[in-house]
């Protein structure tokens, strides 16, 4: 996995925030419609090995519920992750669901708490458990249904002292202009910077995802920023007075998704 590659991010978002703003930025901030909160929920399990092709047939049966809602408009996107750099303690897999309201993510648990897909044998085996829900305001995708692609994120701890709008400031002017790029040439089918809708940590985490569509497309994202970092010499202190580093953490994980 491109180790640095959210170390080039870094350098970038120094350029975003320093004191030197080029006209256009600023131009291409204040054009940028904000967008609706998008939410999603994710059930996270540490399975044991023998356990993973039960899983495989668990998400496919998950996929009838999902579809439904999909076709219906109650939510806009799910998928399933296997996670590919494995930590202890951290997940195999995941799951998760996208709606435009907290009633669309609550509405489909609810039609899987009803139909016992909660507590099946495969569930029940996990040694570890847990859920999170995540609100977007800064999001995109392609519509359609992918097996086998590679999901990248990068979690960010800011500092006590960081601004009130920081997310929003680098989501504005540098994350979502270099991944509209990124999607519109195809090289990744998804983004969003989330933080957390339901606070299970400690408030002022946020989250950068995208969903490369191969496992070329981690390598153009990375030469991506490369290219921007070179095209923006200008940097500055400000990010790392953000961002408390000693909290950052990636993540790598194979991908199934379908995106409205």
């Amino acid at each position: 996995m491109n180790r640095k590659l959210w170390k080039v991010f870094a350098g970038m978002c120094a350029i975003a925030m320093s004191a030197v703003w080029a006209a256009p930025a600023r131009a291409q901030m204040s054009e940028m419609k904000e967008k609706p909160p998008m939410y999603s929920y994710v059930g996270f399990w540490n399975l044991p090995r023998a356990q993973w092709a039960e899983m495989a047939k668990s998400e496919a049966a998950d996929r009838e519920v999902l579809d439904k809602a999909i076709a219906s408009g109650t939510i806009v996107g799910y998928g399933h992750d296997v996670n590919m750099v494995h930590q202890p303690d951290q997940p195999t897999h995941d799951e998760w669901w996208s709606a435009m309201s907290m009633a669309g993510l609550l509405n489909v648990l609810e039609q899987f708490y009803k139909s016992g897909s909660t507590t099946t044998p495969v569930l029940e085996s996990a040694t570890k458990h847990w859920d999170a829900i995540y609100v977007s305001r800064h999001y995109n995708w392609h519509a359609g249904s992918w097996k086998g692609l590679y999901t990248h994120g990068a979690s960010y701890k800011l500092k006590a002292d960081a601004p009130n709008d920081a997310v929003e400031t680098l989501s504005k002017n540098l994350i979502v202009p270099l991944m509209e790029k990124l999607l519109a040439d195809g090289t990744i089918h998804e983004y969003e910077v989330d933080t957390e809708a339901i606070h299970t940590e400690a408030p002022g985490t946020f989250w950068v995802f995208y969903i490369a569509a191969n496992a070329e497309g981690l390598d153009k994202v990375d030469a991506a920023l490369r290219a921007t970092l070179k095209a923006n010499p200008l940097g500055g202190p400000a990010f790392g007075s953000m961002v408390d580093f000693t909290a950052h953490r990636d993540y790598l994980a194979r991908t199934n998704a379908t995106y409205k």
